[in-house]
């Protein structure tokens, strides 16, 4: 049981966004709307069943909108609605953690190497 209403709200922020291929199709559509072969194609080795299962659970959560078009062959696109936007900055702060992290590393392990 979370001790205070923050760790609960943190959680369930983890609960929407807390696996690595939402996180990434998040940051993929914050340039704008995509499609889904151009999702696939720039989120590499995700198969298309994870990122259907993905798009699915966003769409249901309120992240991003799917629009169909009535042609053939068929077209959909996806986009971020507002709340998917709003997780800019959550995004933003966890690559600017990475990238503080990877900093640390590299200098413990040169002076690791130096010793």
């Amino acid at each position: 049981m979370p001790d205070t209403l923050s760790d609960s709200l943190a959680e369930m922020t983890l609960k929407m966004i807390g696996d690595r291929w939402k996180v990434l199709i998040i940051q993929n559509l914050m340039d704008g709307t995509k499609r889904f072969g151009e999702l696939k194609k720039e989120l590499g080795d995700i198969t298309q069943k994870v990122l259907t299962s993905n798009l699915r659970l966003l769409e249901e959560k309120g992240i991003l909108v799917r629009k169909v078009y009535a042609q053939i062959p068929p077209r959909v696109d996806y986009t971020l609605t507002q709340l998917g936007y709003e997780l800019k900055p959550v995004i933003d702060s966890m690559v600017a953690w990475a990238e503080e992290y990877r900093r640390n590393m590299a200098k413990a392990l040169k002076i690791e190497l130096a010793d």
